[in-house]
């Protein structure tokens, strides 16, 4: 069985209902059908009902609710709830109501309100439209204070990391963080893993230097990373800074790294800033044929996930199983 099929079934086992905001798009209607034939999750689809049913067409979305934000019963209680949220931000009551017929903001404050689990989203929206309404309404989870995101990377035939299971941090959002944001994204990632692998997270914190090969203000970031999160979780095993080979392969470790818990067999990998996290996510995609699941947001209260737009309907299937995992442990 492999990783995605492994979450599935962990889904299957304690069905969260994942709210589905984009039901105009094609791929997100057929995801919700296989999710709700599967018993994968359950979904909740927003939008005017008889659009959503033309446009469904033959697809069975029989069991599935499909509501229509506005004409809700709960509506008038989540403007209020969203109004009194963000009235210090100069937010009224009518601009609370119309904020709420947005579905990426209605779908996230069913989250808040404890009417759904968790919430995918992004097929048809920007990151940054999808991320907006958690960081809003849901907020970051208690003592996270950044909201980051990762990639589960599954790489075939590999004998490094979690029999070639990786969770590499951050690769989506997070820019450039400093020396305190990036030991709370190696945090993050750390629990991540073990949610999601259900194994022990041993996490690098990567450079180009390791263990003072090199001094710069790069090198420094990274190792004053690597201090703050050993205080803030002294439990884990983490280590660096270290190079990508003294953190995966063993033999380099034990020469680059004699004494690291870590170098060697990382299965968690942080990286210094988003560019150098995107691009090592792509090449171990393309170059080494790894199966790449994410972004996937972590810090946040609740889970509320983005997708690529240019996404599948089982790439939303496989989005939704993980935001359910998640659900289990908000």
């Amino acid at each position: 069985m492999n990783f995605l099929d492994q979450i599935k079934q962990r889904a299957r086992e304690d069905r969260k209902r994942i709210v589905l905001p984009e039901s105009t798009d094609i791929r997100t209607l057929k995801a919700a059908a296989i999710i709700k034939a599967e018993g994968i999750a359950e979904p909740i689809l927003l939008g005017d009902p008889a659009a959503v049913k033309q446009l469904a067409g033959d697809l069975d979305l029989t069991g599935i609710p499909i509501i229509q934000p506005e004409h809700a019963p709960e509506f008038s209680v989540y403007a209020q709830t969203f109004h009194e949220m963000r009235k210090s931000k100069g937010v009224t009551p009518e601009q609370a109501r119309e904020t709420l017929r947005d579905p990426l903001y209605y779908g996230v404050m069913m989250v808040k309100q404890g009417a759904a689990d968790g919430m995918v989203a992004g097929a048809i929206n920007s990151t940054s439209n999808t991320v907006r309404p958690a960081l809003q309404i849901l907020k970051t989870a208690p003592g996270t204070r950044l909201v980051s995101s990762f990639f589960v990377m599954v790489v075939p035939n590999c004998q490094y990391g979690h029999n070639g299971i990786f969770v590499y941090a951050d690769c989506g959002l997070v820019e450039d963080p400093n020396a305190e944001e990036l030991s709370d994204i190696a945090v993050s990632a750390a629990k991540s893993f073990e949610q999601l692998v259900q194994a022990q997270p041993k996490v690098a914190m990567l450079s180009y230097s390791t263990y003072g090969s090199a001094r710069s203000e790069l090198t420094q970031k990274v190792i004053e990373a690597t201090r703050l999160a050993k205080q803030k979780a002294p439990e884990l095993v983490l280590d660096g800074e270290m190079q990508v080979d003294a953190a995966i392969v063993p033999a380099v470790g034990q020469s680059k790294a004699p004494g690291s818990p870590v170098a060697g067999f990382a299965n968690v990998l942080v990286f210094p800033d988003l560019n150098s996290g995107n691009i090592s996510y792509k090449l171990t995609q393309r170059l080494a044929g790894a199966e790449a699941y994410g972004p996937i947001l972590q810090g946040v209260a609740k889970p509320v996930n983005d997708l690529s737009r240019g996404c599948s309907a089982e790439d939303i299937v496989g989005v939704v199983a993980i935001t359910a995992v998640q659900a289990r442990y908000s």
